[in-house]
């Protein structure tokens, strides 16, 4: 296994620590593998194998755990000594119907040190979750960012040309479960297809009980085919009139809301730099992992522009950044990332391939009277361009600079 090393380090001060770890991020993203990494750590620490309980829902091991009494007596059954410390690791914990019953139990009992993992950005928010408001924490994990999917290729492969794999990269995008595998189109995107349909049926149709399930594929593929554009759900119902297929707006709505909670996309707001305000309407909205584009509607080189600017979205979330769309005046910036007291603004584009291209990269960010760092990122090699501070780079080296 390649260590999760980014992930790591943020649960480990929270080890033995009397609050709920909560991870959470789209399927097959390396969530059990995460908790596995964190089981091995708590051995090498000397924690004896008996302390250490883990339940993973998707085995069949444990398809009788239908409930949250099913599941407290099963770890009560597994705390055989009543003044012992226990480490509880729960995987898709949201398949277990009112678990948060039981883990609130655990946590109030005060001898377990709990670990959870799901599929579903609205985890935490039912009624029942409130049973542990203010006494979780949530990690937001996502599949490997270019680092991290070199150092997977480096682990199968001795010598790597680091331009070939980030066309690898752009293409396959970084679910873990690829390195598993030869890198062959068909055989990747089999893979990627099999992720893809079983976030749909397990996390979205079956869970909110979808009767169209054909309609609900369609807009997945528009938003993968639009992601990073500006996308309003009466764009979209408009669209499917065109193509003789009639649904409402408050349908595509739901469709969206539902395929967001199953982490497919992530919805990014506007926001006014002049106005200083979030914009209401025409928001973007981004892939959870690039590879859904191959696994639905194949790759073109159209598609690049999109795909880049995906990937450096999820590269500022995965370094926990909030990141928004800019606007100033009738320009757009393409991403506006903060951090506690860090922001830095970014534009993101294929080549800048001659005088037009530049300026419309450029203009957005010097319009920007701050002083907070601001990049126009490209793949170009040695670009020298640099106007009003505005600094360029090459996004592979952006990519796998650890600095920022």
């Amino acid at each position: 296994m390649i260590e999760r090393k980014r992930y790591i380090e943020k649960l480990v001060p929270f080890i033995g620590k009397p609050v709920i770890k909560v991870v959470t991020g789209i399927r097959r993203c390396g969530k059990s593998t995460l908790l596995k990494q964190m089981i091995q750590l708590l051995e090498n620490r000397n924690v004896a194998p008996e302390q250490i309980i883990h339940i993973n829902m998707e085995l069949m091991e444990f398809d009788h755990l239908k409930n949250y009494k099913d599941l407290y007596a099963f770890i009560q059954n597994r705390q055989t000594n009543a003044n012992g410390n226990y480490y509880v690791f729960i995987d898709e914990v949201q398949e277990v119907e009112g678990w948060e019953k039981a883990i609130n139990s655990l946590l109030a009992e005060e001898k377990s040190d709990i670990y959870i993992s799901g599929s579903n950005a609205k985890l935490l928010s039912s009624e029942l979750a409130s049973l542990l408001s203010g006494r979780y924490v949530e990690f937001k994990m996502y599949s490997l960012g270019f680092s991290e999917f070199l150092a997977f290729r480096k682990a199968k492969e001795n010598v790597l040309d680091i331009n070939k794999e980030f066309d690898h990269f752009l293409k396959f995008g970084g679910f873990p479960g690829l390195h598993h595998m030869e890198l062959d189109d068909t055989i990747i995107r089999q893979y990627l297809q099999s992720i893809y349909n079983s976030v749909l049926l397990k996390d979205i149709i079956v869970r909110n009980n979808i009767r169209d399930a054909a309609m609900l594929d369609v807009i997945s593929k528009y938003l993968i085919d639009n992601s990073g554009k500006i996308t309003s759900a009466k764009g979209i119902s408009d669209f499917m009139k065109s193509q003789k297929r009639k649904v409402s707006v408050d349908t595509v709505l739901n469709y969206i809301r539902f395929s967001c909670d199953a982490l497919l996309f992530e919805k990014v707001a506007r926001y006014d730099l002049k106005g200083k305000r979030l914009l209401e309407t025409y928001e973007k909205y981004y892939m959870s992992d690039i590879g859904l584009r191959f696994a639905t509607l194949g790759y073109t080189p159209q598609s690049i522009s999109a795909q880049l600017e995906n990937i450096i979205y999820l590269a500022l979330k995965s370094r926990d950044y909030t990141v928004t769309i800019g606007k100033i005046d009738d320009l757009e910036i393409d991403f506006i990332a903060s951090k506690g007291n860090e922001k830095i603004y970014l534009q993101v584009c294929t080549e800048l391939t001659n005088e037009k291209v530049i300026e419309r990269e450029y203009r957005s960010l010097e319009l920007i009277k701050d002083s907070f760092p601001k990049y126009v990122l490209s793949l170009d090699q040695g670009f020298e361009t640099s106007r009003s501070g505005i600094k360029w780079r090459n996004i592979v080296e952006f990519l796998l600079d650890d600095s920022w």
